[in-house]
């Protein structure tokens, strides 16, 4: 049995007003309407940005004098490049440059910075050109972001 100055489970706020949004003419969330006009607003944003790569792919493609069917290995080629990478060196490259960030050290500090703790100059700079990480680099790398070495690792390898 419940104590009696427990909550119960129905609750009703008469006073709070919610607005539908809805996508090609079906509703598909209810919002308070200041989150529902800045989210509609990003979402149109998307669809705009979506249109405008598909016509500037169209266009070089066009201009290249190659067939239609090349757009959208070009538009994919042009969001793969833009999305954050998911595992490997590209993701740890992105970590590293996010943690030179967060210290607020420029390029030289940083360097210095992982050097040291064991990640030379050239080591960074091979992992930032794609070079891949090698397994003794795994605990430098691992005291420089301030994660474990077993973040690093399923970072570099993923989930496979």
């Amino acid at each position: 049995m419940s104590p009696a100055n427990s909550p119960l489970p129905w609750n009703l706020d008469a006073q709070a007003a919610y607005v539908p949004v809805s996508h090609q003419g079906s509703v598909v969330a209810f919002c308070k309407p200041d989150h529902a006009i800045h989210m509609v607003q990003q979402l149109n944003e998307v669809e705009k940005l979506e249109k405008a790569l598909q016509l500037a792919c169209y266009d070089l493609v066009a201009r290249m004098g190659s067939s239609s069917d090349s757009v959208s290995d070009l538009v994919q080629h042009y969001l793969s490049r833009v999305s954050r990478p998911v595992r490997g060196t590209q993701l740890i490259a992105l970590l590293l440059k996010e943690r030179q960030k967060d210290l607020d050290l420029n390029q030289d500090e940083f360097a210095k910075f992982c050097d040291s703790y064991r990640l030379s100059r050239t080591e960074l700079k091979g992992i930032y050109s794609g070079q891949e990480v090698e397994s003794h680099q795994l605990i430098p790398l691992s005291r420089i972001l301030g994660i474990s070495v077993d973040e690093v690792i399923n970072a570099w390898k993923g989930d496979d």
